[in-house]
């Protein structure tokens, strides 16, 4: 979903170079790393702090970001340490390299519990039941029975890869939580539906939020439902966080993971609620017509095409929507002669 540029301030035209920071505000850097599929990058963040720096997110678990950290490192960081390492979120490109920079510097991994458990969980190995968990929620929603073996796979397979360790350890961040960073309080709001405990930082003193993926600037997060919570309401749980941002100023700099950095979050807000907005009214008019389960509802939703590489993300986003209109009292769920589920208006 795209929100009608004119509507946002966009003051840097591109992001510095893998290897290399960007100073956004006094005392605060931005990083870049690759990331080898869509979105193709990451921003991550140095906010100085005392003597050293502040790391906010970590990148992909991968040797050429390592490389890349300890190029900024070498050239980038005046001498200085690192102090603490912040993690908005468990997803591998915000995580992934937390462990390796937590003990390459001696430091403390700061991030919320729900993120550390949910870590902790999707990072231990798969069983049967996992597997099994993963192919009933995919055959109950549409995926056709001969296309289930795409989908064989341990479901945390590619998460393992990306994210070589967990910190056995963690500082807890929580919402409303005011910290001291350097020479500047941070406030921590939580985003939702996107990951269980999303910890973003807010600097009024600097007018800048470093969002991570909750607000970002042109595309619309992924919002899914996941075999663990074949039944979860996740939609309801990302729009109701959205409140929590009403405290911060039009004025603010957004700092987001994916994309530029930003000046107009309210604008941004509202057009992501009409986003949603405008998907909930799509599957309703499309169910007046007859029932559908979630795969059916794809083309309502997404305009590219959806394969085993990403359906996950699809199947759970079709299901995030078809479950808020469940509990809206929109739609009902029927359970048809194959199985599978389908909702009507």
């Amino acid at each position: 979903m795209s929100l009608v540029r004119a509507q946002l301030d966009y003051p840097h035209a591109d992001g510095p170079a893998t290897g290399t920071t960007r100073e956004v505000a006094p005392g605060l850097r931005w990083v870049r790393m690759p990331v080898p599929f869509p979105p193709e990058h990451i921003n991550l963040w140095m906010i100085e702090d005392g003597d050293g720096w502040a790391i906010v997110d970590c990148g992909l678990g991968l040797e050429e970001t390592r490389a890349a950290w300890e190029q900024i490192f070498a050239k980038e960081i005046d001498g200085r340490r690192v102090t603490r390492i912040f993690v908005t979120h468990f997803h591998p490109d915000h995580l992934g390299l937390g462990r390796w920079l937590a003990e390459r510097w001696g430091v403390e991994v700061w991030m919320s519990s729900g993120e550390w458990i949910t870590a902790r969980g999707v990072h231990a190995p798969s069983s049967a039941a996992d597997l099994d968990a993963k192919l009933d929620l995919y055959r109950r929603n549409g995926v056709k029975p001969g296309e289930l073996d795409a989908f064989r796979t341990p479901p945390n397979e590619f998460y393992r890869k990306m994210v070589p360790a967990i910190p056995p350890r963690f500082v807890r961040l929580h919402g409303g939580q005011h910290l001291r960073i350097g020479a500047h309080d941070w406030t921590i709001i939580i985003g939702r539906g996107h990951a269980p405990e999303h910890a973003c930082l807010w600097c009024p003193e600097l007018d800048v939020l470093i969002c991570g993926d909750i607000l970002l600037p042109r595309i619309s997060p992924n919002v899914s439902v996941w075999p663990s919570e074949p039944l979860g309401d996740p939609l309801a749980d990302f729009l109701a966080s959205l409140d929590g941002f009403a405290v911060v100023p039009p004025t603010t700099f957004v700092l987001p993971a994916h994309g530029q950095p930003y000046r107009g979050i309210h604008a941004r807000i509202a057009a992501l609620r009409h986003h949603h907005d405008g998907q909930l009214t799509k599957i309703i008019q499309a169910l007046r017509g007859e029932p559908r389960n979630a795969v059916g509802c794809f083309p309502l939703l997404f305009r590219r095409e959806i394969g085993a590489d990403n359906m996950g993300l699809a199947l759970g986003e079709s299901l995030a929507h078809l479950h808020r209109l469940e509990a809206l009292g929109s739609v009902r769920r029927e359970l048809d002669d194959a199985g599978v589920y389908r909702f009507r208006s």
